[in-house]
């Protein structure tokens, strides 16, 4: 069985699946208070990094510098469940216009000609957008199968 926590499980069947689904990923971050949030978010995956767009009045815009350590989750609702965890750290980059990334996710969300008609409404709604980066550093599959949380598969495996 695969190491467990290795990015290059993102090459995964089970990984590539929810990646180029429809799926909103999970963020979750620190906010400034030092609470932690979690947010549903589109994303764009280009092979190596996530992709995010948001609008730059987004309350994540201020509190991913301040601690640019992140997770994500993907997962299905059906049983059993697929589940793509991710850690990794972002960096933010206020860009003009609607990121190519964030237009790309739209499409896929949303189907070619309604993303395209969100992505001109957003453009028209904010100059700028703030384009989030995220560089996996920890990855994990849960497929329920053959793939368990570690508090499971240590059972399975003897353990208690």
């Amino acid at each position: 069985m695969p190491e467990f926590d290795h990015v290059s499980l993102l090459k995964e069947p089970v990984a590539q699946a929810l990646l180029s689904s429809k799926i909103p990923a999970r963020l979750a971050y620190t906010a400034l208070d030092g609470s932690p949030r979690v947010i549903p978010i589109w994303f764009h995956w280009n092979g190596q990094q996530f992709v995010l767009g948001t609008p730059p009045t987004a309350p994540k815009v201020k509190a991913l510098p301040m601690n640019p350590k992140v997770a994500l989750s993907i997962d299905e609702e059906t049983f059993p469940a697929k589940v793509l965890l991710v850690r990794g750290i972002s960096t933010t980059e206020v860009i003009d216009g609607v990121a190519p990334e964030y237009a790309e996710a739209a499409k896929r969300y949303m189907g070619e000609e309604q993303g395209s008609a969100w992505v001109t409404q957003l453009g028209s709604m904010f100059k700028q957008m703030v384009r989030i980066v995220i560089q996996p550093e920890w990855v994990k599959i849960l497929d329920f199968e053959t793939r368990f949380p570690s508090a499971i598969e240590s059972v399975i495996k003897g353990g208690s």
